[in-house]
C-alpha cells in the first residue's frame, strides 16, 4: 500500500473491491519504475554531460518513492504525505530541467497528487503539473501541438480515473461499515437470544424443582408429622421430629433456590417497582416468622432503562442480601436503596444488626453467609461492577454494589 492509499482505503477491510485496489497500486508502482528507467535509458542513449546527473536524480526519485511505499504502513500525518509528494515533484522538476523525457513521469504524478491530497488541492496541483510539463517539453524541443495535447489528455484521464478510484474507495468503506454494523447487530441478537434462553432454562429448572423436590419434601414433612403423632415411643418420636425438622429446613432451602432462579417479573414493571415488591414480600415474610426486622425501600436519581441482565442481577443481589439480613443480622431496621448515578447504578443494603467481622466471614468458606457474599461479588464482577461490605460486630452492616449503567 502506498502513501496515496492512506487517506482513502487504508482502513477498509478486505472486500470484493480489494483486488481492484491492489491491481491499481501494483500498476502505479510498475508505471513509476518503468518510466524512470525509460528516462535514464533514453538519456544514456543520447549521451551528453547530463547522463550522470539524470541517473542520480532518477535514483533519488525512485528511492523517495520507495520510502513512501515502505512507510505507508506506519502512522503518517497528512503533512508528512504532502512533504513526500513535494520531494517527488522537486526531483521530477530537476529531471525535467535535464531531459524532456521526464515529461512522461508527469502521468503517474497526476495520480499521486489526486490520491495523496484532497480533491480541492489535488486537481489544481494536477493543472500546475500539466503546465510545468508543457513548459519543460517546449523549453527543450520548442513549441509543438503534441507537447500540449499529450499532457492535457493524460491529465484529463488521470483526473477521471483518480476521482473514480476515490469514489469507489469511499463506497467500499461505506459498504464495509454497513457490514460491520450488520455483524454487530447479529452479535447483539445472538447475545439477547442466549440471555433469553438462559432465563427460560432457569425458570424451567425452578418449575422442575418446585414440582418434584419441593413437593416431595413437603409430603415427607406431612407424613413424618402424622407418624410423630401416632408413635408413643419417646425416642422414636424424637427421631421422627428430627427428621421432620430436617425436611422442613431442606424445604425452606429449596424454596430459596426457587426464588433465586425466578426473580420477580421485569417484563411488566420497572426495576424499582420489582425491588419494592420484593421488599414488601420480604417484610411480610419477616413478620410471619416473628422477626423484628422492618425493611424499607427508597430510590434516588433519574431512573434509566437497563438491560435485563443488569436488572436481573440487581434483583438477585437484593434477594440474597435481604435473606442474609433476616437470617443473620437480627436487625430492627434494614434499608434497601437503588440509586441511578449517571454512568453507574448502585444498590445499597444497610441494617443496624449485630454485624460481623468481614475477614473472618470471608475465610469461613463453609458458612452460608460467606457463600452469599461471594455470590454477590461474583454477580457484580460478572457485569464489570464491584461489591463492598462494611461491618463491625455490634455496629450493623452496609453492602454497596456498583454496576456500570449500560442503557437498554
Amino acid at each position: 500500500m502506498t502513501a496515496l492509499d492512506a487517506p482513502l482505503v487504508g482502513r477498509v477491510q478486505p472486500s470484493a473491491l480489494r483486488p481492484v485496489f491492489t491491481s491499481l497500486r501494483v500498476g502505479l508502482h510498475v508505471l513509476v519504475v518503468g518510466l524512470t528507467i525509460f528516462v535514464v535509458a533514453r538519456a544514456a542513449l543520447a549521451g551528453g554531460e547530463q547522463v550522470v546527473a539524470t541517473a542520480i536524480l532518477a535514483i533519488a526519485f525512485i528511492g523517495t518513492y520507495v520510502v513512501g511505499v515502505v512507510t505507508a504502513h506506519q502512522v503518517v500525518t497528512p503533512w508528512m504525505r504532502a512533504g513526500w509528494l513535494v520531494m517527488l515533484l522537486g526531483l521530477w522538476l530537476g529531471l525535467s530541467a535535464l531531459t524532456p523525457d521526464a515529461a512522461f513521469l508527469a502521468f503517474p504524478l497526476f495520480f499521486l497528487e489526486l490520491h495523496v491530497l484532497p480533491a480541492r488541492y489535488g486537481v489544481p496541483l494536477v493543472a500546475l503539473t500539466f503546465i510545468l510539463s508543457v513548459w519543460s517539453t517546449t523549453s527543450h524541443l520548442g513549441f509543438a501541438a503534441g507537447s500540449i495535447v499529450g499532457p492535457f489528455i493524460a491529465a484529463g484521464v488521470a483526473i477521471i480515473i483518480g476521482l473514480g478510484y476515490r469514489a469507489m474507495a469511499v463506497e467500499s468503506r461505506e459498504r464495509q461499515a454497513l457490514i460491520l454494523d450488520l455483524l454487530a447487530t447479529r452479535e447483539e441478537l445472538a447475545a439477547a437470544s442466549r440471555e433469553a434462553g438462559t432465563l427460560a432454562e432457569r425458570e424451567r429448572i425452578a418449575r422442575e424443582i418446585h414440582d418434584t423436590v419441593a413437593q416431595g419434601l413437603s409430603s415427607i414433612q406431612l407424613l413424618l408429622h402424622a407418624a410423630e403423632r401416632d408413635v408413643d415411643d419417646a425416642p422414636t418420636r424424637d427421631k421422627l421430629r428430627l427428621a421432620r425438622e430436617t425436611a422442613a429446613e431442606n424445604l425452606q432451602e429449596t424454596r430459596r433456590f426457587i426464588r433465586e432462579l425466578t426473580p420477580p417479573a421485569l417484563d411488566s414493571q420497572t426495576l424499582p417497582a420489582a425491588l419494592r415488591r420484593l421488599t414488601e414480600a420480604t417484610s411480610e415474610q419477616a413478620r410471619q416468622s416473628g422477626s423484628r426486622t422492618r425493611i424499607s425501600f427508597t430510590t434516588s436519581g433519574e431512573p434509566l432503562p437497563l438491560p435485563m441482565s443488569i436488572e436481573a442481577t440487581l434483583l438477585r443481589i437484593a434477594q440474597g442480601s435481604l435473606s442474609n439480613v433476616l437470617k443473620h443480622a437480627d436487625a430492627a431496621r434494614a434499608e434497601l436503596t437503588l440509586s441511578y448515578l449517571g454512568d453507574e447504578v448502585a444498590l445499597d443494603v444497610v441494617d443496624d444488626g449485630v454485624g460481623f467481622e468481614p475477614t473472618i466471614v470471608d475465610a469461613a468458606h463453609a458458612d452460608g453467609e460467606s457463600f452469599g457474599l461471594r455470590a454477590i461479588r461474583q454477580r457484580a464482577e460478572r457485569l464489570g461492577g464491584t461489591a463492598d461490605v462494611e461491618s463491625t460486630p455490634g455496629g450493623g452492616t452496609a453492602l454497596s454494589v456498583r454496576i456500570p449503567a449500560v442503557p437498554a
